[in-house]
């Protein structure tokens, strides 16, 4: 979890290190002229921000007794998020400042009208540019006085002045237009997230179409023609008869275990019954490898982090089955905090890997989804280590009526 936060983390800033300029020396160069140029078009960018916060403010704060004023504002306010793109993008020319640009407001995502306003006057992007507008035009009529009197009366030391006006710019624009760091790396994992649980759950749906229509409909299929079969020869062939219905029972038998199978798949009766404890003794029980496992919780989670715990166990069981090359293995289950961690490890050949082609891919994915973690220890030789980490959520009350035992 460091890594992915310490990588992800440094999305708006990384570029800081790249962005170092040569130092200020008494010599005109290309970097200080870039400053200059920068801090005389400070006054006429500074005036234009300033005079249009001033006007969208007073017309939209003023008309808000009206039913246009707090859609004025909103407007007024997805306008200043184009003031602050323009001012990114003159700094980055000029300054050499290279500020990532925030996510846009999903406006169109099928919300509400309401929603969406309510959504654009809360825009903290909108209203650090409108800060920095107000803060900007005092500085901007400054900097371009001392800029314009020093190119006259101070140009040996211009380049040091310009340089430390610069630099102040600099720290205005990265701390009043870039994104908040955290909130869009926040923004960026959920929509990431969002999508695989939306791809996870349509693969789930696609399993079970699948099996329901190539196992247990294919099997009842077979009984309905083989029991017709058997009813047209009961007067003239009881044997016949009854040998029929004989190979139909054995269908029967058949199709219900694919069923029974289908739905431990969906989400096991002992899972929901008797909790984590019995469900995964039971997927231990029908590893090839024998298992110890051992789960150490005074109490339940919530459902859906006991189903996702449970499902990621019996499909790291099923590798140490066929892949491992094990001749034992253990499950640990145990709380720390507001974590559930599982680890399961076996005396496998190891070389485990997630893009090894053995489902770990799709299980780092899922627990990244719900905010776990998913850690793969497994050099070459063995043993093998693997640890998961989840959310704990507390059992709601229809999580523990869902628990009761059927009768």
């Amino acid at each position: 979890m460091t890594e992915r936060l310490s990588t992800s983390g440094l999305a708006g800033t990384g570029s800081a290190a790249g962005d170092r300029l040569p130092p200020a020396r008494f010599a005109y160069d290309r970097h200080t002229w870039k400053e200059i140029a920068h801090l005389l078009a400070n006054f006429p960018a500074a005036l234009l921000g300033f005079t249009y916060v001033v006007t969208m403010l007073s017309v939209g704060i003023g008309l808000t007794v009206t039913v246009i004023g707090l859609p004025l504002l909103a407007a007024g306010l997805l306008g200043a998020r184009q003031l602050g793109k323009l001012e990114r993008a003159r700094t980055r020319a000029l300054l050499g400042v290279r500020v990532d640009e925030p996510s846009p407001l999903p406006l169109r995502s099928g919300r509400g009208f309401f929603a969406q306003l309510w959504m654009s006057l809360k825009d903290p992007v909108g209203w650090r540019t409108v800060l920095y507008a107000f803060i900007r035009f005092p500085w901007g009529v400054a900097t371009f006085v001392v800029t314009l009197t020093s190119l006259f009366v101070l140009w040996p030391v211009l380049p040091f002045i310009a340089r430390g006006l610069a630099n102040a710019d600099r720290a205005m624009v990265r701390g009043l237009l870039s994104p908040s760091d955290e909130l869009e790396r926040r923004i960026a994992e959920l929509e990431s997230d969002r999508g695989i649980v939306v791809d996870t759950a349509a693969a789930d749906l696609r399993r079970i179409e699948r099996d329901l229509h190539d196992g247990a409909q294919a099997r009842l299929v077979n009984l309905a023609m083989g029991l017709g079969l058997a009813k047209e020869k009961l007067l003239e062939d009881p044997d016949a008869a009854a040998a029929m219905v004989d190979e139909a029972h054995g269908e029967v038998k058949l199709a219900l275990q694919e069923l029974r199978d289908l739905a431990r798949g969906i989400h096991p009766a002992v899972l929901t019954d008797r909790g984590l404890d019995a469900a995964l003794s039971s997927v231990a029980s029908r590893c090839t490898v024998p298992v110890k496992v051992t789960a150490d919780l005074t109490e339940r989670p919530a459902a859906a982090i006991e189903g996702i715990a449970y499902f990621t166990v019996s499909e790291l069981l099923q590798n140490v089955s066929k892949h491992s090359g094990a001749s034992s293995a253990s499950v640990e289950v145990w709380r720390s905090s507001d974590r559930l961690l599982i680890q399961v490890e076996d005396n496998g050949h190891g070389g485990a890997r997630l893009d090894g082609g053995t489902g770990m891919k799709g299980l780092a994915d899922r627990l990244s989804a719900v905010d776990g973690l998913f850690v793969v220890d497994s050099p070459e030789g063995g043993p093998t280590t693997i640890t998961a980490e989840l959310p704990w959520r507390d059992r709601t009350g229809a999580d523990a009526a869902g628990s009761r035992p059927r009768g």
